[in-house]
Parts: structure tokens; sequence; C-alpha cells
């Protein structure tokens, strides 16, 4: 009896395959737009960065995504999906959102290194942080020392800290960007932010020079616009762009 290949995927993934498999972005599709199968996956995948296409030389843009803490994964299908293009290279990056930020900065900040040495195409980057991975994208900004632009999107990111973020990491955001930087801060609707609805500030709240900032409307798509939608609301927003 043969089994299709979708029918295989969803078997390795229910069943946690021994072998680690690269995703690519067509088994986005073979699986019918199961998500929350495919976001099981993109959260199974070890540390470090994960390309989820095959890419060309063809290509000019790595983006990046970055989870936030406690990702179930689903969030991010939808978006990378949408962002896919011809120029850009999709990538996910899966860190220890358990943890303070800095060692996974500088994983994260050597594996661009390494790919952009093994893809000399590639004269651009995008990083796409969602919740404590905007927090990640936009401290990464202060370590940036690679000779391309770098284009910084922090979504929900509570960049002012939140927790013991600041005593127990020594965080604090930057203050400012670095030439060929540039930064844009999404902003959730409090009230409506299931991480931060609670707090008595908004974390998402900080002046960081010369960034932009745009704070997401109330709906999406005739759902709430809450924390986990915001990632999907962006990425139609900057497929707009591309």
């Amino acid at each position: 009896m043969k089994l299709n290949r979708s029918f295989i995927l969803a078997l390795c993934l229910l069943f946690s395959c021994n072998e680690s498999k690269e995703i690519e972005i067509k088994d986005f599709f073979s699986l019918e737009g199961d998500v929350f199968l495919l976001g099981e996956y993109l959260t199974d995948l070890t540390f470090g960065l994960h390309d989820i296409e095959i890419s060309s030389s063809t290509e000019s843009t790595l983006l990046i995504g970055i989870h936030g803490t406690s990702s179930d994964g689903y969030e991010w299908v939808y978006p990378l999906k949408t962002l896919n293009n011809d120029t850009n290279v999709v990538s996910f990056f899966r860190w220890d959102d358990g943890s303070c930020p800095d060692p996974s900065i500088d994983i994260l900040l050597n594996s661009i290194k390494a790919r952009l040495d093994q893809s000399p195409n590639l004269n651009r980057v995008i990083l796409i942080g969602h919740s404590y991975g905007g927090l990640l994208v936009t401290t990464l900004s202060e370590a940036w020392d690679i000779d391309v632009p770098l284009h910084i999107h922090s979504v929900a990111g509570p960049l002012k800290g939140i927790g013991t973020l600041s005593s127990l990491c020594n965080y604090q955001p930057p203050s400012s960007l670095g030439a060929g930087i540039s930064l844009h801060q999404w902003r959730t609707i409090q009230e409506l932010d299931g991480a931060f609805n609670d707090l008595d500030y908004d974390p998402q709240v900080v002046d960081i020079k010369n960034s932009s900032v745009t704070r997401l409307p109330k709906t999406y798509k005739g759902n709430k616009l809450g924390h986990n939608w915001s990632i999907s609301w962006v990425a139609d927003e900057l497929s707009k762009e591309e």
C-alpha cells in the first residue's frame, strides 16, 4: 500500500520521528492547512536558524521569524507563507525563550553571518520578532556589526521590559539605532492583548530614537486582534511593501 507524502509527514510529526528533518515551505501546503500540526513542527525544531524553503541564487533577502515565549508555533504558519516570495529566503529561529536573551542573540548573529557567507547574493536581512522575540531582535541591533542593511520588526514586543527581565538579565532597551538599521515597533492595543492586559503599564511603549511605531487596530478579519493575531496582521502589511 502506498502512502502519500502528506500522510507520511503527518505521521512523522505526530509520533516524533527520531531523525531531525528540516521543514520546507512546500510542507506548509501539503498538510492542507493544519496550522496546529505545522506549528508543532516549528516548535520541535532544534535551537538555531532553520531555512524553511529551498533557497536559490536569485533571492536577495534573508527573512527570519523569531518566536516568543512558550510559542505553539501555529501563529507563525500564515505569516511565513505570506512573506514567502521570489526575493526572500524565509527562515525560522528557534531559541531558548525561557532564559535571558543575550546567549541566543549571539547564536542568531553568528548564524546570520554564516548564512550570508554561504550565500553572497543575500544583501539584506529582515528580522521579525514576536513578543519576547521582538525584544531579542531589538536588542540584537546593538550588536549588529555586519555590513548589510538590517530591518527589524518588533511585533507585540515588551521592549520596555517585563517581569524580572531587567533584574535577572540586566536588560535595558537600546536608546537609538546604528547606521544601516531600521526598527518598526508594531504595538497591540494593551487591553486586547492577553499577554499584557493585566499589567498596570504597557510594556511595548519605549522611546527608541529613529524607530517608527504603528499601533495595531482592534480587529483583524473579524477577530479580536490580540497577541498572536498580531503577526498575521503585520505580515499582511509587510507583504504589500514587497
